[in-house]
């Protein structure tokens, strides 16, 4: 087992490995030794070697784009087309429906009470009088706290950006399944759109669609896609040969063995990817008040602009609870098996919860109608206490040892911790850094990775960006380490016992629905805006993930290795540090993957709350038109990204081979 643990992740002699990883890494010390003696050029790019890719990229876009003004034809008339017909069409629709907007089918707003209904009977049908009380409750709680009009403006963007989304994702699922051209073409661009900025998605939303909903429901839909196509090319890559011999043997055409066998044969997959869907339009949903969005989003960030905690407090559980609703709808629909009856069995038995939804919908409707407290409740009626909220929340804060420690946290993670790194960050000269982001990806994931981290970090560099690239890194790293101190530990005592370890999973599990900007609100609130508030909120993030993956590698650990260290003599710390943590580690290593992606994207979303770093510049792009500098901002973040998820997952995989786990 020692021999085992001390393999290497490729399996083959480190030696020349080694050599190249201790040569790299002098290499970058002796830079660094030698800074004072070493040419301007060696400590940062000069201005004159920067190439103007965002002035390339905005002419590339601007023929792209076409001008209706000037009658260049381009993109801009199909975008626009689509965004003033198709597309508000759509939205249009759903507006009226959930909020009143004067439009078609001229039938709005439903009355809460119907909705609230129809979504318990929905909830009962997939998961019982649990999840039919969390949907149910969901609506209700959003009726009486004065936030119906709010949570419906988000939601009928939603309606129409998940549909979408589930179309477009699973037609290019199928393509990519059918034509390994298209699946070797199509991983890449997916990647990158899995690690871009969300704010590389408004931009382009805003100028091809119009400011608006418009915007908001393309950017939202293009945010989604990525995990659609992929688990529906992985569902359809793993139907059972004997099924397609089946439907083959029937004498099936290509339609119907595409309708009929690929397609059901492969729905669990689907439908998980269905629940990616919703579970990430609702999170680019909030993130488009950015760009003007109404909805619950807006508010949010409005009240949190003007330091509303009360408010902001109310506004974020009914996203938490939105999302968690959402969450727990769509998986229990991937979990939920065809129901199959008898012939001749009456049609309202089989439809019987249909049935009964329609019923609800009907009472409620006419209850409406008498009584206007089931249609809709005012902001005067319902029962915000969002003032309250505030001034408690105020008050709390302000109490002389919240404010002493708070305060101390934050003097210590600033002078002691924050600034330090960053600045010795910031001190490494430009090949060095390179250098040492090699070094790293040549130790953790080998060759291949290695090389993608000097070419990826050389493109950052020669962005004209370095410096706020690195402080965005720094908030990254600094955030990630201060997790693992919380999250690793955390996982390890609930992996100990079931009963924890099923509970803490449950937590994770209800977090990680959350949406991104509401980790903001504990951070904002105990720490006001500053530095350390933007490094918290990402560990806060951050955590979750880590907590998670370090449960599920320990608990996945072979009992036949435990048994072995048990009937060795090993003592629990023993057997935790030799055996189950080196087990559980390809596992682990997937949660410090996923932490480091979230940890980038939240890192852009702090930019709200003031930061120095890319998202910073970002944010002021939506102000104007600047399109290919947005791009190159983004594309910034996305090559440090995929730095770091290149080399991890290598390491993940070789391990596991090493470990004979897969």
């Amino acid at each position: 087992m020692a021999d085992l643990a001390a393999s290497t992740p490729l399996g083959r002699d480190r030696t020349p490995r080694d050599a190249v990883l201790w040569s790299l890494l002098a290499t970058a010390l002796l830079l660094c030794a030698a800074k004072p003696l070493l040419p301007d050029f060696l400590i940062r790019l000069p201005e004159a070697w920067i190439p103007p890719a965002a002035q390339w990229l905005d002419a590339f876009f601007d023929v792209v784009k076409g001008d209706r003004e000037e009658g260049r034809f381009g993109l801009i008339y199909i975008t626009r087309w689509f965004a003033e017909g198709p597309l508000e069409f759509m939205l249009g629709a759903t507006a009226n429906l959930l909020e009143g907007k004067h439009r078609w089918p001229f039938v709005g707003p439903l009355p809460w009470s119907c909705v609230a209904a129809v979504a318990a009977i929905l909830g009962y049908y997939l998961g019982g009088w649990k999840l039919a009380a969390l949907a149910g409750g969901t609506f209700i709680w959003t009726a009486l706290i004065g936030q119906w009009d709010l949570a419906m403006q988000t939601l009928s963007v939603l309606a129409v950006a998940a549909p979408m989304a589930f179309v477009l994702g699973l037609g290019l699922g199928i393509a990519a399944w059918k034509y390994a051209w298209f699946d070797a073409a199509v991983k890449p661009v997916l990647a990158i759109l899995q690690t871009i900025p969300f704010f590389t998605y408004l931009l382009p939303a805003v100028i091809f669609f119009k400011v608006g909903p418009t915007a908001g429901a393309i950017a939202t839909t293009i945010y989604a896609i990525p995990p659609m196509v992929l688990m529906t090319t992985l569902g359809l890559k793993k139907v059972a040969p004997e099924i397609i011999e089946a439907g083959a043997m029937s004498g099936c055409t290509r339609w119907q063995m595409l309708t009929r066998v690929y397609i059901p044969s492969a729905r669990t997959e689907i439908l998980v990817g269905v629940n990616q869907v919703i579970m990430l339009c609702l999170a680019m949903v909030v993130l488009t008040a950015f760009i003007g969005m109404p909805g619950l989003g807006g508010k949010l960030l409005s009240s949190m602009g003007s330091f509303k905690l009360g408010r902001s407090f109310e506004i974020g559980v009914t996203i938490v609870l939105v999302a968690v609703m959402l969450d727990r709808l769509s998986k229990a629909w991937v979990v939920k098996l065809p129901e199959h009856f008898e012939k001749g069995t009456p049609w309202y038995i089989q439809h019987k919860y249909l049935v009964l939804a329609l019923f609800a919908f009907v009472f409620f409707l006419g209850l409406a109608q008498v009584n206007e407290w089931f249609q809709e409740i005012g902001r005067r009626q319902s029962f915000s206490q969002g003032r309250e909220l505030d001034k408690a929340i105020k008050a709390a804060l302000a109490v002389g040892w919240v404010k002493a420690v708070t305060e101390q946290i934050r003097y210590v993670m600033n002078v002691w911790i924050l600034i330090p790194f960053r600045d010795f960050l910031l001190w490494i000269p430009t090949p060095a850094f390179i250098l040492f982001m090699v070094a790293f990806a040549w130790a953790i994931g080998g060759k291949r990775p290695a090389i993608y981290a000097g070419v990826f970090f050389t493109l950052v560099a020669f962005s004209g960006w370095w410096d706020r690239s690195v402080i965005t890194l720094f908030s990254v790293l600094s955030a990630v380490i201060l997790s693992m101190f919380i999250g690793i530990p955390l996982g390890i005592f609930a992996a100990r016992s079931d009963k924890w370890a099923e509970r803490m999973l449950l937590v994770c599990d209800t977090a990680q629905t959350f949406p991104s900007f509401i980790y903001l609100l504990p951070a904002i609130m105990l720490f006001g805006v500053s530095p350390v508030t933007v490094v918290l909120a990402i560990v806060i993030f951050t955590t979750v993930p880590l907590t998670r993956y370090t449960i599920e590698g320990l608990r996945n650990v072979p009992p036949e290795m435990t048994e072995a260290a048990d009937m060795s003599g090993a003592t629990k710390r023993q057997k935790l540090l030799t055996v189950q943590l080196p087990l559980a580690l390809p596992t682990m290593a997937v949660g410090f993957n996923q932490a480091i992606m979230f940890a980038f994207f939240m890192v852009i979303i702090a930019a709200f709350i003031g930061t120095q770093d890319l998202g910073q510049e970002l944010q002021r792009t939506l102000a104007g038109t600047d399109l290919g500098k947005n791009f190159v901002l983004g594309m910034n973040v996305a090559l440090m990204a995929l730095t770091f998820d290149l080399a991890i997952m290598s390491w993940a995989n070789h391990r596991k081979k090493a470990l004979g786990l897969g």
